[in-house]
């Protein structure tokens, strides 16, 4: 398969900044774009060089010329876009987080299985050079046994993406859902563990609105005994991000690198000294639509499948729970 042909759901600030253009790096195109405002999906159609705007789903996933779809609305609504998609034989790249609740999530990646089409989640950060170095490094026993990780992941939310995020409980908006997720992934990816259980607080720091955090940070225990403390929020103009692993014989540093942009670098460190790390930086999410494109001809898997969005989910659900209890609170990794 040369490329795939994607209908885009949702006139999205990623799609444009991003996804249009590793739809077309990887031989492929948008070819049309659905949004519930019909000015909104003509003036992106014609900003982005799509042939079709819509605002009716069901035409969009009528579409013979349509393989995929890219669903990157608000999270309230994926679920019955994914649904519907997989229902129409389209492949499915749905952003994060897959739903608002897990039995949501888990059903829809029943439901793309039970179709027989391709489901992954549009979780970027696993793509990137630093965490597949520091997986890597990890897995060659160069840091000895992992004991404990810790991830920066808190930014200042830019005011053309707050919105939603910061005004609607009911979207799914909030620090958690929106960057937790994320840190949850990448520590499943980097660590190739699996987490059990978290404590978190979460605050307000002026940004979230009608009772959304706009800052949390945790620690989730994994199952090998590992702690991973994680730092999320919408409100920090200065901050920089990193991911740290740090083993009983080295530690991995890692700067800069919980970000959409392929940059950062990782430093490993033990008793033989400093020693940066080779690092082949690939447009994160170019290498995402690369293996989404060979897992629907058949090789291998998407970077991040359905299910490890549902996983992501679960760690951000039980974060949540976490923060409203004041207990450690189990994480549910059940399948799907």
């Amino acid at each position: 398969m040369t490329g795939l042909r994607w209908g885009l759901i949702g006139a999205s600030t990623i799609a444009a900044e991003h996804m249009i253009d590793a739809f077309r790096a990887n031989g492929g195109d948008a070819v049309a774009v659905m949004s519930a405002n019909a000015g909104r999906a003509a003036q992106y159609a014609a900003q982005h060089d799509i042939v079709k705007a819509t605002t009716d789903l069901d035409e969009l996933l009528g579409a013979k010329n349509i393989d995929a779809v890219y669903i990157s609305t608000t999270n309230e609504l994926h679920r019955d876009q994914v649904f519907a998609a997989a229902k129409a034989g389209k492949h499915v790249l749905c952003e994060k987080p897959l739903a608002l609740t897990l039995e949501d999530a888990k059903a829809m990646v029943a439901q793309c299985r039970n179709r027989g089409v391709v489901m992954a989640t549009n979780h970027h950060l696993r793509n990137a050079a630093t965490h597949r170095a520091m997986r890597d490094a990890i897995k060659a026993g160069r840091i000895g046994k992992p004991l404990f990780a810790r991830v920066f992941h808190a930014v200042y939310l830019p005011p053309h993406l707050q919105g939603w995020r910061i005004e609607r409980p009911a979207a799914g908006g909030g620090v958690v859902f929106d960057i937790t997720v994320h840190d949850a992934d990448t520590l499943r990816f980097v660590l190739d563990d699996e987490p059990q259980s978290v404590v978190a607080m979460t605050s307000q720091g002026g940004m979230g609105q009608a009772g959304l955090e706009d800052g949390v940070m945790g620690v989730i225990r994994f199952s090998n005994g590992l702690l991973a403390q994680f730092h999320d929020a919408f409100t920090t103009k200065y901050a920089t991000t990193g991911f740290e692993v740090h083993g009983d014989q080295g530690s991995l540093v890692a700067r800069d690198c919980m970000t959409q942009q392929p940059k950062g670098e990782v430093l490993l460190r033990s008793a033989a000294g400093e020693e940066p790390l080779k690092l082949d930086h690939e447009k994160l999410y170019v290498r995402s639509v690369r293996l989404f494109q060979a897992a629907v001809d058949g090789r291998g898997a998407p970077s991040a499948t359905g299910e490890d969005g549902v996983k992501s989910l679960s760690v951000a659900i039980s974060t949540l729970e976490a923060a409203r209890s004041g207990a450690t609170t189990a994480i549910d990794l059940a399948a799907p």
